[in-house]
């Protein structure tokens, strides 16, 4: 900085000394100092930073940037027509026709501001999804054994809708909480919908039409299956699984704890959860604080052939009492992904 203002200061009093004209005044040292500083501490001699690209309805389109832009090209992937377009700190896309819900998108954005400097975004995006089901979770099992049960997060349909932009996270995959990210797919009013933890069969693949037989694989079920790619333990008998929409809302959410005392090892991930899905309501703790490790779903007892299920003859209390621990029994196998849960409680 000590070279640039040496720099600066020569060739200010060589302008100053032929006479051009209105470069700048030749004020003090001190005030031509005070505003080249200004310059430089205004982050001006950057270009703008993208912050966020939102699909605000079936049509529109929301970029967000750190200050005004003007779009100086616009392609979408894959290709979309535009019918107007606004500049600002955020830029608004019309696009002529109605996405499909839920939607996969990658827009190319190259934006300009009022100082010509240019930013280029690529960003991928999925199209507003207006008829999410309300969607509960009903079965979770984190157990896993090679021939007889891969883990699976069961969810079912209150109502017809489509999955598009719907959000399945689990905490304790500190690698990506974000373990699935439903595609555009019509559900039916009370069917289930099965997430597997694992892919173990080449014929294990998503449902996303009417068919749900089209899935092979020893672990398919009578449901509509989905499966997470690769073989990671992904599931723990400690852990909190939540669904989210395209705004950041829970729809709905699971604790389950082996102990009532302790989060274990990963006690910062599951304490941020908590406090998430407090602030929403999604899951409610008998002292009516943020819930703990006492106000999950005792899970201790549920093993290969037992799950953790909902009750589903009852309403949704958000609490640990709408759960059940599974019993296994020749009539009643415990785990029932796909189909309603076995309704034999493990004592």
């Amino acid at each position: 900085m000590k070279q640039f203002f040496k720099f600066f200061w020569g060739a200010l009093a060589l302008v100053c000394f032929i006479g051009i004209g209105t470069f700048m005044s030749c004020s003090t040292e001190d005030s031509i100092r005070e505003a080249i500083e200004e310059t430089v501490d205004s982050g001006d001699s950057e270009p703008p930073v993208f912050l966020e690209c939102k699909a605000i309805s079936p049509r529109e389109i929301s970029f967000q940037f750190s200050r005004s832009v003007k779009v100086v090209t616009l392609n979408f992937e894959p290709a979309l027509e535009v019918e107007s377009t606004s500049n600002g700190e955020t830029v608004n896309v019309v696009l002529k026709e109605a996405l499909v819900a839920g939607d996969s998108v990658t827009a190319d954005l190259l934006v300009e501001d009022d100082a010509k400097h240019t930013l280029n975004v690529l960003v991928p995006f999925k199209a507003r999804n207006n008829r999410i089901p309300n969607l509960l979770i009903t079965e979770l099992q984190d157990n896993y054994t090679k021939d007889t049960r891969i883990e699976f997060v069961e969810l079912k349909a209150l109502n017809a809708g489509n999955l598009g932009a719907v959000r399945l996270y689990i905490t304790s995959y500190t690698k990506d909480p974000l373990v699935f990210d439903f595609p555009s797919v019509e559900v039916k009013t009370g069917e289930y919908i099965c997430v597997h933890l694992r892919t173990l069969d080449e014929g294990a693949v998503d449902e996303t039409g009417s068919d749900l037989t089209l899935s092979g694989g020893k672990f398919s079920t009578e449901g509509r299956d989905f499966w997470i790619p690769g073989s990671n333990k992904i599931l723990h008998q400690t852990d909190i699984v939540y669904l989210m929409d395209q705004d950041d809302n829970i729809i709905d959410a699971a604790m389950m704890s082996e102990s009532p005392d302790s989060w274990g090892t990963t006690k910062d991930h599951f304490t941020l959860a908590a406090e998430l899905l407090h602030e929403q309501g999604a899951w409610l703790s008998n002292s009516g604080g943020i819930p703990g490790p006492g106000d999950a779903i005792p899970s201790a007892k549920e093993t290969a052939t037992r799950s953790i299920s909902r009750d589903e003859t009852t309403p949704d209390t958000n609490k640990a009492g709408d759960w059940y621990i599974t019993a296994h029994t020749t009539k009643n196998p415990g785990a029932t992904p796909g189909k309603p849960n076995n309704p034999t409680r493990f004592e």
